[in-house]
């Protein structure tokens, strides 16, 4: 792979390790060593198993920074093998390519590594971001010091993430009566009937340009002749809008409660706010950096808000400073995610543009 660039070819690295949320220890370990071993940074794992790794300034004593990434990915996620193809880098779609987010890593990696001067670093990498941001949510903020963050999770590359979504998840455990479906099915109450019922009220997909709403799991019965006394169902939605996403919620929450009085089956429904809305000024100081960023390299950047989460929407709310910026992946979450070589490396340069700027 001689002729393909070293952000590219460490990326294909590293998506070849598995990390499905929840299972990154192998891989953030790898991580740790390469950033000891080629950038020369002290590194720390917080109770929680995130990394955090310093490095030194570079010809600069200028504040800290923080740049961050996730080291999960979604399923499926194991056995992933990259293929190039036309200088695009693609999966061999029997899994997703996991450029959600070690693209995000290996375009840091290589913006710091061949960076000619950048402030101290707290390069952040977390965990299991992709099932609730819960890295950053327990990350020990003690260890870190930056006052002013870039999260590298998004796929445009003009595009400044200054703002996010409340999202709720809704859980649901439906519990109704088992019987012999061919023998005496009027004695038995279904529980995937019930959820279906509910399933059928509940407004989906994009609500209004703020708001979105997802069923994304069913489970439930045992046998193909036995009408089922379980299921479980799980859902989110989302909004800019902090009051939407409850009422958004609530709907959810109604129709199910309403389908277990139609069928005599008995509902427990949980509701958790995973975190709530929030959106920086686009005259703060860390946004007008990462515009003039991109705009080094010849792009137009704009600033927005999306109805997706990020680490840097609980990085916010503990006092960092952070936008979030692009990767270059295409067709996130899904087998045909890709990315294209010459976009790593566009993004390696507004990485290393930040970093000049902030030396």
């Amino acid at each position: 792979m001689a002729d393909i660039p070293e952000v590219a070819q460490l990326f294909m690295e590293l998506v070849r390790i598995d990390s499905e949320s929840g299972e990154e220890e192998r891989f953030i370990e790898y991580l740790k060593e390469l950033f000891q071993r080629e950038l020369g940074a002290e590194c720390v794992r917080d109770r929680y198993g995130n990394l955090i790794a310093r490095v030194p300034g570079k010809g600069s004593q200028a504040e800290p920074l923080l740049l961050a990434a996730h080291a999960d990915t979604v399923k499926p996620g194991k056995g992933i093998e990259p293929v190039v193809d036309d200088e695009i880098i693609r999966s061999r779609q029997e899994t997703v390519l996991g450029a959600d987010d070690k693209a995000g890593i290996a375009e840091i990696f290589a913006a710091v590594k061949g960076a000619e001067r950048h402030p101290p670093l707290e390069i952040v990498i977390t965990r299991s971001e992709e099932i609730g941001l819960l890295g950053a949510k327990n990350l020990d903020y003690s260890l870190i010091s930056a006052q002013r963050g870039f999260v590298l999770d998004s796929d445009l590359l003009e595009a400044i993430i200054i703002g996010g979504p409340s999202h709720l998840s809704i859980d649901v455990e439906i519990t109704g009566r088992a019987a012999h479906a061919g023998m005496e099915p009027e004695k038995g109450i279904s529980a995937i009937r019930t959820a279906a019922l509910a399933i059928t009220k509940i407004p989906e997909g994009r609500i209004d340009g703020e708001t979105t709403a997802n069923i994304g799991i069913i489970r439930g019965g045992e046998i193909r002749n036995g009408v089922p006394e379980k299921a479980t169902v799980q859902g989110e939605c989302r909004s800019l809008n902090h009051e939407k996403a409850v009422h958004q919620a609530e709907l959810m929450k109604q129709a199910f409660e309403e389908a277990g009085r139609a069928t005599g089956a008995h509902v427990d429904i949980k509701l958790d706010l995973e975190y709530k809305a929030s959106q920086i000024p686009e005259d703060t100081p860390t946004v007008e950096l990462a515009e003039r960023a991109i705009a080094a390299v010849g792009l137009a950047p704009e600033a927005k808000v999306i109805t997706g989460g990020t680490d840097a929407s609980v990085f916010n709310a503990h006092g960092i400073e952070t936008v979030v910026l692009g990767t270059g992946a295409v067709d996130e979450h899904s087998k045909d995610e890709h990315v294209a070589i010459a976009d790593m490396e566009r993004a390696v340069q507004i990485v290393q543009a930040v970093l000049a700027l902030t030396a």
